[in-house]
């Protein structure tokens, strides 16, 4: 659709007044397109001709001949800087990508965010929403918000297609205020930054940094003029962490550009002996490479526990963060990691860069994406929590309507999400208001939101649906319990089941340890029937403590991980508490089942599981009788024909194994060895497939099933072998 010329004029002018107003005050501004998709692109390309190169689109469907990132892939383009960001929200709005990107726009530049008509917006489908969860209210909460904030913003001006143009802004006098400083500085905060971190990596300093800031004030740019200095003066190996390669890629850049001499290849900066080098926190903790200082980036988008066992190994690094970041939000992180190193490194010491570096302060974009985004949420202060008693609390369920209508409810209900868990993000904002999936319960104590706890709606499945999940046909989002049991513990019946499962739980930090959480966890058990559901679920890290908390409130161990998750290091359980006649049976199946298998497993993948948690797992161990269960067959037999992984059937295996006579002769040489190797002596696919002679795991994996399948036909009634491949449709 073409624009009528008198229009068009407007609508530059608008958008030239737009960046002339942010240029004079060294800050960001932009206008909001809202139309059909061909309308709104028509007047993104005409306003963007007026600026360079420096330019990132987003969106699912560009304009012919305009390269640009889909979502997430923006990701790519952190630490660059741009004149001009067009986000494109007619193919789906993701609202992380968003916060991300904002971040790219430096002082005098413009957003043209282009979305549907904006009464209708709310409204219509929208495919990023879809992919992080099961289902949503008719109509976007989020969205609507999202629009209402938009609206008064300072930052926008809203241009609709079928409506009169908005005033143009009026051009102030302010101007960026020269820093001063001499280069590389920008700020006396980068400055002062650089100077601290020099000093701890040459020895002068012993206590560890901690460094927080808002985004756009040059932290990265303050460790990479740090490593170049340190590099410059005889340092010889600086280490660098962080959740990605990509987050770091600022850093290595301004590094690279002070040491014109250097050579540098993905993750790694060589200037003659010395060395900047990339490592992945996992990496970093399972081989502790020695250096003479590290530094960990965007450091609370790591957890805890292995930021823990990354100060046990380097007790004097640099941990890094956002205060409001897209990856995770450094205020949660300092809350629980303060505590840490108060115990492990005393008189450590916190660095804060407040004073922008990309854009002038007070910049009114950044202040959207803040109230848009809630990056601010704000909880009570201690004053206002002052008395508190349990019994004067109270717990209600509340929904997204009465979110919506109370900003204060919203912005402490987020914010204690935000400060309990370390990779809270814009989506999970999206989430609480919009999915139809979720239930949130809150305890206030004189109308100050104290405690919370988000629950998922799982399970409900029919029975066609829940087989196609136990043979790993469908993966369906959102639905952790279920899935789990099902295709790990092998549990088919498992997605039929509906289950309530508690995602998270945030208590106020001030009144933590007070039993807060116990009691509003317990009122909302209590207010499950069964009816409505058949279990409540829980899936966590395991701790010691955790486990503890859990079985204090009535909940039984059914599930427990056989690696480590990668995010918080340690092996995950799921426990489950029954609410109807068939949820309690279930759980008393499970729980047998994974007790059963449990000396097995603590004898091969489980091997280095903490002996505090094994005694704690094994301490109501069920001594089940001799022989094969039902449910073990249904292992081998899923096994042997490809339907679910070894280590999952391990145990069932095993057992089987053990009941055939010695000698295996009904089997090749290589597929007896390949028995004794991996099932009975519990050797590693590596050990095994260097033992037995395989060309690589691969290999092995499939001559197991072949041989297994060889042992039920020799071993097993060809009658009950057939109604097993029947009800597993084989």
């Amino acid at each position: 659709m073409s624009i009528p010329s008198s229009k068009y004029d407007a609508i530059v002018e608008l958008a030239l007044s737009q960046r002339d107003c942010a240029q004079r005050a060294y800050q960001r501004r932009g206008l909001v397109i809202s139309g059909s998709k061909e309308w709104c692109s028509d007047v993104a390309l005409k306003i963007a001709s007026l600026f360079d190169q420096q330019q990132v689109w987003i969106s699912r469907q560009p304009p012919k001949g305009v390269a640009a990132y889909v979502g997430r892939e923006v990701l790519q383009c952190l630490g660059r800087e741009v004149n001009l960001l067009v986000y494109d929200c007619h193919g789906g709005f993701d609202v992380d990508a968003f916060g991300a990107a904002s971040g790219l726009i430096k002082g005098g530049g413009l957003l043209l965010l282009l979305t549907p008509p904006l009464d209708c917006w709310p409204q219509l489908a929208d495919p990023e929403a879809e992919r992080f969860f099961k289902s949503r209210s008719a109509s976007s909460h989020f969205i609507k918000r999202f629009i209402q904030v938009a609206q008064a913003s300072d930052a926008l001006l809203l241009v609709a297609e079928n409506a009169p143009l908005p005033y143009p802004p009026e051009i102030n006098d302010l101007h960026a205020v020269a820093s001063g400083f001499d280069a590389p500085y920008r700020t006396l905060d980068q400055q002062t930054t650089v100077a601290a971190i020099v000093d701890l990596g040459r020895g002068q300093s012993q206590r560890p940094i901690v460094l927080v800031s808002d985004r756009g004030r040059g932290k990265s740019s303050a460790l990479g003029i740090a490593a170049a200095q340190l590099l410059n003066q005889g340092c010889k190996t600086i280490l660098v962490t962080a959740p990605r390669l990509t987050s770091v890629e600022a850093l290595f850049r301004h590094t690279r550009h002070l040491l014109p001499q250097a050579t540098s290849n993905r993750g790694l900066l060589q200037y003659g002996e010395a060395s900047l080098r990339f490592i992945a926190p996992d990496e970093l903790i399972k081989t502790t490479p020695e250096a003479d200082l590290l530094l960990v980036d965007e450091a609370a988008a790591i957890p805890i526990p292995m930021l823990e066992k990354i100060l046990s190994h380097y007790p004097q690094p640099v941990f890094a963060t956002t205060v409001y970041g897209y990856e995770g939000t450094g205020r949660g992180f300092a809350l629980r990691f303060n505590k840490v190193l108060d115990l492990q490194t005393p008189g450590w010491q916190q660095l804060c860069m407040q004073q922008p570096i990309r854009w002038a302060e007070f910049d009114a974009l950044e202040q959207f994406a803040f109230d848009a985004l809630l990056l601010n949420a704000t909880i009570a202060s201690a004053g206002e929590l002052a008395g508190l008693e349990l019994s004067a609390c109270q717990v209600k369920r509340v929904c997204s309507d009465n979110l919506m209508a109370n900003q204060l409810l919203l912005s402490e209900v987020f914010g204690l999400l935000v400060l309990a868990h370390y990779r809270t993000r814009p989506n999970d904002l999206r989430q609480l208001l919009d999915s139809s999936d979720l239930q949130l319960h809150v305890m206030s104590y004189q109308d100050r939101v104290v405690a919370v706890v988000l629950l998922g709606i799982e399970g409900g499945m029919d029975e066609a649906l829940a087989k196609a999940v136990y043979q790993g046909r469908r993966r369906l989002q959102g639905h952790l319990v279920p899935q789990s049991l099902a295709t790990h513990a092998g549990l088919v019946e498992a997605p039929t089941l509906r289950y309530l499962r508690i995602m998270r739980i945030a208590v106020h930090p001030l009144i933590q340890r007070r039993g807060l959480g116990s009691a509003l966890i317990r009122e909302v058990c209590a207010s499950v029937t069964d009816d409505t559901f058949d279990c409540l679920g829980a899936s966590f890290g395991l701790t010691p403590e955790l486990l503890r908390f859990w079985q204090g409130l009535g909940f039984v161990p059914v599930r427990l991980g056989l690696t480590r998750e990668h995010s918080s290091g340690n092996h995950s359980l799921i426990m489950l508490q029954s609410v109807s006649e068939t949820g309690r049976y279930f759980l008393e199946k499970s729980y047998l089942r994974m007790q059963q298998q449990l000396p097995t497993l603590l004898a091969g993948p489980l091997a280095a599981l903490d002996k505090r948690l094994t005694e704690m797992l094994l301490l109501d161990s069920y001594h089940h009788k001799p022989g094969m269960s039902k449910l073990d067959w249904h292992d081998v037999v899923s096994f042997a024909y490809g339907l679910r992984g070894y280590e999952f059937c391990m145990a069932a295996i095993v057992a089987f194994v053990k009941t055939l006579p010695q000698g295996f002769s009904e089997l090749k040489p290589k597929q007896s060895q390949l028995l004794l190797v991996k099932v009975l002596e519990n050797q590693s696919w590596s050990e095994t497939v260097k033992s037995v002679g395989f060309s690589g795991r691969a290999e092995a994996i499939t001559q197991l099933r072949e041989t297994m399948r060889l042992l039920l036909g020799c071993y097993f009634d060809p009658s009950l072998l057939a109604s097993i491949k029947k009800l597993l449709d084989l």
